[in-house]
C-alpha cells in the first residue's frame, strides 16, 4: 500500500461507494464556483487566501512542500460530485469513500492515462489533502466556522510489482452535504475540461453561476473581479488577461464583451444563444438548480479593505436554484493575501502571472 493514510482510518466507518463506469454529465458545486477556493496557477503558490464577503468568510492555507490545491486540482472533486449525483439519479446508495481506478477519473476529466498523468493525479490528490480551508458558508442558525481539506485521506492500491490496482479517498463532510443539496450544483459543460489557462477557468465557472441562462447575462466590474478570484496577478496583468480571453472567446457556452462606464471597465458575460441549456446533458431526476431572470446583475460597488495580490492535475447557460444573486451582494468585501517574512506578517503583492505555460 502507498499513499497517504492516518493513524486511524475514517474508511473503517463509511461504506464504500465504487465509481460509475461510463460517461456521467459533469456537475460543479457553487460555493466552489462562486468563492476563491483555489490557487489560478500552475506555479506552486503557499500564500494563503484571506477573503470576507459579509458575513462569509474564506480562508485557504497551503502546506509549502506541496503548495495550494489549483483549479486544475478541483476538476477531482467535480468528477466526485458528478459521480454522486448519477449514482442517485440511477437510485444508488453514495458515500464519502471513494473507490474508483485512475483510468476512469482522467478519462472523465478529458485527460491522458499513461504514467505522466498518473503522476499528476497523485500530486493532486496530495494537495487537496494538504490545504486546509476555513470558511463560514453554510454556518446554519448560528455563526461557526469550519476547518477542513477537500480530502480527508486517501490511498493508492498496489501490486508488491508496484502496479496500480486502484485508489480511494474520502470526502469532507462539508463537501458531500454540499453536494446532496442538490440546490447547490449546477451542471458544466464537458468542454469546460479542456480550458486550459487557470483565469479562463475560473471565469467560466463565474459566468456559468452568476450568468446561467439568463438572456441579459451578467457583469462585473474588472476590479471586484480581480479581487473576487484572490489572485496574485497584478491588476494591469489581470486586466491584460481577462481582453485577450474576451478576444479568443474560449467559454463553452457564453459570449464576452467589454464594457466602460464612469466606474471603469466592466465585462459582460451573456449565453450564447447558439448553444442549448447544458442541464439538458443532464438527464435527472431531481432538478438540478436552475435560473430563469432576466434582469442584468451589475457588480461594482467599489472594494473596501485591502487589495488581493500564483499548480496543477493537469456549458451553458443554466443559472443557480432559486432567485439569481445579484453580485452588489459582493460589494463589501475583502480580499487579504499575508506573506510571513522575520516572523511578521507583511502585506504584499506577488508579480506572478497567471497563464499556462
Amino acid at each position: 500500500m502507498a499513499g497517504e493514510r492516518p493513524t486511524t482510518s475514517e474508511r473503517a466507518t463509511l461504506d464504500p461507494f465504487d465509481a460509475l463506469a461510463g460517461d456521467v454529465p459533469p456537475r460543479d458545486q457553487r460555493d466552489l464556483m462562486e468563492r476563491p477556493f483555489f490557487s489560478l496557477a500552475k506555479a506552486k503558490r503557499v500564500t494563503p487566501i484571506l477573503y470576507q464577503s459579509g458575513a462569509i468568510q474564506v480562508q485557504v492555507y497551503a502546506v509549502p512542500q506541496h503548495g495550494m490545491a489549483t483549479i486544475w486540482d478541483a476538476d477531482v472533486l467535480i468528477w466526485a460530485a458528478s459521480q454522486i449525483l448519477a449514482a442517485q439519479d440511477r437510485g444508488l446508495p453514495t458515500s464519502r469513500f471513494f473507490r474508483f481506478t485512475p483510468y476512469q477519473l482522467l478519462i472523465a476529466i478529458g485527460r491522458a492515462t499513461g504514467n505522466r498523468e498518473y503522476q499528476l493525479l497523485k500530486g493532486a490528490l496530495t494537495r487537496l489533502q494538504s490545504t486546509v480551508i476555513r470558511t463560514t458558508i453554510r454556518h446554519g442558525e448560528h455563526w461557526r466556522r469550519q476547518q477542513f481539506s477537500w480530502i480527508n485521506e486517501w490511498e493508492e492500491l498496489t501490486t508488491r510489482a508496484g502496479r496500480c490496482e486502484g485508489m480511494e479517498f474520502v470526502l469532507p463532510e462539508w463537501f458531500y452535504q454540499g453536494v446532496l443539496d442538490r440546490r447547490l450544483v449546477l451542471a458544466i459543460d464537458p468542454a469546460y475540461f479542456a480550458l486550459s489557462g487557470g483565469i479562463e477557468r475560473w471565469l467560466y465557472r463565474v459566468a456559468r453561476k452568476h450568468a446561467g441562462r439568463q438572456r441579459d447575462g451578467w457583469r462585473f466590474e474588472l476590479k471586484h473581479l480581480h479581487a473576487k478570484s484572490a489572485s496574485l496577478a497584478r491588476f494591469s496583468d489581470f486586466a491584460l488577461d481577462i481582453r485577450r480571453i474576451v478576444a479568443r472567446q474560449p467559454l463553452p457556452g457564453y459570449r464576452l464583451a467589454l464594457q466602460r462606464d464612469d466606474g471603469g471597465e466592466l465585462i459582460l458575460m451573456r449565453p450564447n444563444p447558439t448553444t442549448g441549456p447544458v442541464d439538458k446533458l443532464c438527464n435527472s431526476s431531481a432538478a438540478i438548480g436552475t435560473s430563469g431572470a432576466t434582469g442584468i446583475g451589475i457588480s461594482g460597488a467599489p472594494v473596501s479593505g485591502l487589495r488581493a495580490h500564483k499548480l496543477p492535475l493537469t456549458h451553458s447557460p443554466h443559472g443557480e436554484s432559486g432567485a439569481p444573486k445579484d453580485s452588489k451582494s459582493e460589494s463589501k468585501f475583502f480580499v487579504v493575501e499575508e506573506t510571513l517574512r522575520a516572523g511578521k506578517p507583511r502585506r504584499g503583492f506577488a508579480r506572478r502571472r497567471e497563464r499556462t505555460p
